[in-house]
């Protein structure tokens, strides 16, 4: 395409993300969803808009990330501009003879009136209701003389509790923000003293010089290593491998943009494989734990195995369609040569203590975030990285990945989430067709929220729809929650979808619209295919 004409495109895609966006976040300002609170309301007119821009890049994504963030600070946090000092109507209760104190009747929301802590929160308490009439008359101990109540309960900021502005900017020092920066000051390091070129030496050997099994390597040496370490760090680790082979190719050749997002989905594929791969696994296998449920380790396997090595197959099949290589052979320039001065040798010890650490979390029990903190103060106090390598670290990454989390934070504190997944009538669906609607649902929210988030929300809910029996007969709690969890882990559609996205986005050498392409075909045929092991492969192995 002519550069005069893609600049035209390129314009053209993001005046109308940008009047998509807008209208979405207004959408909710003016039409009310019942069920949803006021703040609900506004926590789906933010998501609205993050998605778009998000999709169609109308800002950079980094800065779409600051502008969710700044939009919940002022609009769902206690120090925002819509939970103001006098924005809850309030009142005092009347003091009565013999213990009745008297409340405005629209300050009653059943048997509960709201005490008003302080200018913006409030708590329900139950009340025993005496005497109706123009005002109510009500017992209760918890009510006194200097009590503020808020006087209509049905007001639009009742029903939900605003958090301080700090939870939204803390999300910058969250511990998969500090997993991330270990994993780039490690692959920083690696750079400077080439450790990365030096490991693409020797792990690329095996597979010769055409790209296309090039790329299959990386994808099997990753999503092995994913398997039992965190998805996040794996990710980190390999891009350290894959970089110097991308800097090494032409900027118009498809094969760099086939082996950058070969790692990220390598790693989301094989978090799947084992019952520590990732966070959904484990909500997985502790709610069923809770109704007597216990999936052993090697049980794990044998029934994701064949759904992560044939989502492996698929991703890399597709990425052969989508971005077929020019070259041929690619002949990797690179000397095994590891250096040896002093500031090396620490990064190499650094380096295989920080993967074995994060290799053996399940034994240790350390959190992979503190085990990243390691390279970070290390590399730095011995100076194995300077100021200046600390300022070239991509942390417009770190801000986008803030941004996904902060959104996480006021879709589950607002109701939205919830209300997303209760605005479905489970128990009007068939079998497969209920499978198929929790494995949907859960891969659009896991595009958006993190797919711990998203599990967190469902399993639950299929836990409960399991005991309390309204998914009708034939429902089987196990395969419904490995359907939850595969689907979780499928996630892959946009930069900030998964954090092994954000991290090879960083590299400046995808597109969102690249990671679109693969991640709805991952996502519809992983369903599909995960539906189908349900049905025929599942059943043989749980029972």
């Amino acid at each position: 395409m002519p550069l005069k004409k893609r600049n035209h495109s390129e314009r053209t895609k993001k005046i109308v993300g940008l009047a998509l966006g807008i209208t979405g976040f207004l959408i909710p300002w003016f039409m009310n969803f019942p069920g949803l609170s006021f703040a609900g309301h506004m926590a789906l007119g933010i998501f609205l808009i993050a998605a778009v821009f998000w999709m169609f890049e109308t800002l950079p994504i980094y800065s779409t990330s600051m502008l969710v963030i700044f939009l919940q600070v002022a609009l769902l946090s206690q120090q925002g501009v819509v939970y103001s000092d006098t924005a809850l109507p309030k009142t005092p209760v009347v003091s009565h003879i013999d213990g009745l104190w008297e409340v405005p009747s629209e300050a009653l929301d059943g048997n509960k009136v709201y005490i008003v802590e302080d200018s913006r929160n409030y708590t329900p308490i139950e009340v025993h209701v005496v005497e109706w009439g123009e005002t109510v008359k009500v017992q209760s101990d918890d009510l006194s003389a200097d009590t503020q109540i808020v006087s209509d309960a049905q007001h639009k900021l009742v029903g939900y509790t605003p958090i301080s502005f700090s939870n939204f900017f803390g999300t910058l020092a969250s511990p998969i923000i500090i997993l991330f920066l270990g994993g780039f000051i490690l692959a920083s390091a690696s750079v400077k003293y080439n450790l990365d070129k030096n490991l693409t030496n020797v792990l690329l050997k095996p597979f010769g010089e055409k790209p296309v099994f090039i790329v299959m390597g990386l994808m099997l040496v990753t999503a092995t290593l994913s398997a039992f370490m965190s998805n996040t760090a794996t990710t980190a680790m390999m891009m350290t491998v894959a970089i110097p082979i991308a800097r090494q190719i032409d900027m118009k050749d498809k094969f760099r943009i086939m082996l950058t997002l070969s790692i990220p989905i390598a790693a989301n594929i094989g978090g799947m494989a084992t019952p520590i791969g990732t966070p959904p696994n484990a909500i997985v296998i502790a709610n069923l734990n809770q109704q007597g449920i216990n999936i052993a380790f090697g049980s794990w396997v044998a029934l994701m195995l064949p759904l992560a090595l044939g989502l492996l197959l698929l991703a890399w099949v597709a990425m052969r369609f989508f971005y077929p290589p020019t070259l041929k052979r690619f002949q990797l320039e690179l000397q095994s040569k590891f250096e040896k001065s002093s500031k090396a040798i620490i990064l190499y010890a650094v380096f295989a203590i920080t993967v074995l650490l994060w290799f053996t979390e399940a034994s240790h029990g350390i959190p992979s975030a503190m085990i990243a903190f390691i390279p970070i103060v290390t590399l730095t106090v011995t100076s194995v990285l300077g100021k200046d390598d600390i300022r070239a670290l991509p942390w417009e990454v770190l801000w986008l990945v803030a941004g996904g989390i902060s959104l996480g934070i006021s879709m589950e504190n607002t109701g939205l989430a919830m209300w997303l997944v209760s605005s479905i009538s489970w128990d009007m669906l068939p079998q497969l067709a209920l499978l198929l609607v929790f494995g949907l649902v859960a891969l659009m929210l896991s595009n958006f929220l993190s797919n711990t988030v998203t599990a967190t929300l469902l399993v639950p809910l299929a836990v409960s729809m399991g005991t309390a029996g309204i998914a009708g007969e034939g429902f089987s709690l196990i395969i419904t929650s490995l359907v939850i969890g595969s689907a979780c882990n499928m996630a892959m559609l946009l930069p900030i979808s998964t954090p092994p996205n954000a991290i090879a986005m960083s590299t400046g050498y995808i597109k969102t619209g690249d990671m679109v392409k693969i991640g709805l075909v991952i996502g519809l045929i992983g369903i599909t295919t995960a539906l189908i092991l349900a049905t025929f492969y599942w059943p043989l192995i749980i029972q």
